[in-house]
């Protein structure tokens, strides 16, 4: 018998910050990235700080910064620092997330998660949620277990309706009742494959396109939260 799917984006949607900019900032902290790394997205850090530019660019610049500094990197000490990050924050969930969570479990769904934070760091985070299965960024790993700079299936993890299908025909999935949860843009294309899309928490060009087209949205706000029809 088919199982129903609940597709959920990590950052910004159940975890209340980025994995990619703890990742940063701990490998920073380690000493496994120089210190003159962060100048790498201050600029654009402040820029959004002060609302004078968009998230979207300040964590472009948190990849570029991540990207350019992953090399030589040892493997195993990177899975350290990625275990540090995530028992540091790991319960930094929103209360409306968790609670969903919470609900499509005792529906026995099964439960996807997609990120482009780095998948180690990604699985260890959706492994204490319960989730059966996780794409994140994957990096190539040398014959001496260092990261060589180079990142992997770029193409499929940026196409995420296409991971959706690929999980849904590889899982024995359906997408009847399914539930989608996504917070950008970017998240438009699995939302529109499934029955039950959620906005949470939805940026701009989120916000009018499921405004347009009848979505649920949902904001929580500090210890509020709300639906907008």
């Amino acid at each position: 018998m088919k199982k129903k799917v609940a597709i959920f984006d990590i950052d910004g949607t159940i975890f209340r910050s980025s994995l990619l900019i703890e990742i940063t900032e701990g490998l920073i902290e380690a000493g496994m990235f120089s210190k003159k790394t962060i100048n790498i997205y201050a600029k654009s850090f402040e820029n959004w700080l002060n609302r004078k530019d968009s998230y979207e660019k300040y964590i472009k610049d948190v990849i570029l910064a991540f990207e350019k500094n992953i090399k030589g990197v040892n493997h195993k000490d990177f899975i350290k620092i990625t275990e540090k990050v995530v028992d540091l924050h790991k319960n930094k969930v929103y209360r409306y997330i968790r609670e969903l969570v919470k609900d499509l479990k005792k529906k026995n769904y099964y439960f996807l998660a997609i990120s482009n934070s780095p998948k180690e760091l990604v699985d260890h985070f959706c492994k204490n949620l319960g989730f059966n299965k996780v794409y994140g960024r994957m990096y190539e790993i040398d014959k001496n277990k260092k990261f060589t700079g180079k990142t992997l299936y770029v193409d499929i993890i940026s196409d995420k309706a296409r991971v959706l299908q690929r999980a849904v025909e590889k899982e024995n999935l359906t997408l009847a009742d399914s539930v989608g949860v996504g917070d950008t843009e970017s998240d438009i294309a699995f939302l529109k494959l499934v029955k039950n899309p959620i906005c949470f928490n939805p940026n701009n060009k989120l916000y009018l396109h499921a405004k347009k087209a009848g979505w649920k949205i949902v904001v929580e706000r500090k210890d509020v939260i709300y639906s907008i029809n």
